[in-house]
């Protein structure tokens, strides 16, 4: 199964004798699905119908879509002129005229502009064309998104894989580097000893007593552990796909704990930096997540 991307952006076009409908959708990161419609009022009887479908596209995201539409058939069969208002404007303008005294200019065109003398009926509405001819535009633009969110979502994909790879990679230096440690402490604190002591015989229980309290303090065994199985699951959830943002932002924080502990025990300059390395690999891994549905 894909992955998707929380960034994407669809369009579809419809453009027929009898109308222009423009569908884009684009949409960018957010811990839940946020849609905001912007459409003409022609179609606000619609708006649980259109977030109905889109929820079927779309799970996670701050989502943005734009309608335009552009009715070519709309004709002037409802336009109606009030001959008895336009009679009364005409009457009550000349009575003015003779009134006052003054020209009686008007005109047809004078007549006509006044409120009402033309009106234009509302037509009555197919919902259900109207409808169908949205909905068909909606689900193209709404394939469309969708193909360029699994795109991005592959991208990341590949990236954070490759980012686990590198992890893995920096938990077999450390892994290696354990033993080395104990042995240069053991050698060291025995070089220590015999300088202090000189020719007395050297206490090698109580020697072995301290590398083991040494060994139990900077041990990050249980830390690998946990790591190498984060790193496994993270894997197999990218391989399988669907909606795993939200898991994936969790094994992050849970790798990143892990990787504080590494580095707070390490004394080895080697395994700092490794400690080091994997939180900013991580850092990097979780931004990218953030972009994951």
């Amino acid at each position: 199964m894909n992955i998707r991307s929380m960034t994407g952006y669809g369009r579809s076009e419809a453009l027929t004798e009898e109308y222009r409908l423009v569908v884009e959708i684009k949409s960018v990161n957010h811990r839940f699905l946020d849609l905001n419609i912007r459409m003409p009022r022609l179609f606000n009887r619609f708006e649980a119908s259109i977030r109905s479908l889109l929820k079927n596209y779309i799970e996670r995201g701050k989502v943005d879509i734009f309608i335009t539409y552009e009715d070519y058939a709309k004709g002037v069969s409802g336009l109606k002129y009030n001959r008895v208002l336009a009679g009364k404007y005409l009457e009550y303008c000349r009575e003015m005229s003779r009134e006052f005294g003054i020209e009686d200019d008007i005109r047809v065109s004078t007549v006509a502009r006044f409120p009402d003398v033309f009106t234009m009926d509302a037509e009555e509405i197919d919902e259900d064309k109207l409808w169908a001819e949205l909905e068909q535009g909606l689900k193209e633009a709404c394939a469309s998104f969708v193909e360029a969110r699994q795109k991005e979502g592959e991208n990341l994909r590949n990236d954070i894989l490759g980012k686990l790879s590198d992890m893995r990679n920096a938990l077999a230096v450390i892994e290696a580097k354990a033993p080395e440690i104990l042995q240069e402490y053991r050698t060291n604190l025995r070089q220590k000893v015999t300088d202090l002591l000189g020719d007395t015989p050297l206490d090698e229980n109580r020697i072995a007593q301290e590398v083991t309290i040494y060994a139990d303090r900077i041990c990050v065994d249980e830390e690998m552990v946990r790591l190498h199985s984060h790193i496994d699951t993270m894997e197999k959830d990218l391989k399988t796909g669907g909606t795993i943002g939200r898991k994936l932002d969790f094994l992050a924080q849970e790798m990143n704990r892990e990787a504080n502990t590494t580095l707070s025990k390490s004394t080895d300059l080697t395994v700092a930096d490794n400690a080091i390395f994997l939180k900013t690999t991580i850092e990097k891994i979780r931004e990218q997540i953030q972009n994951i549905e």
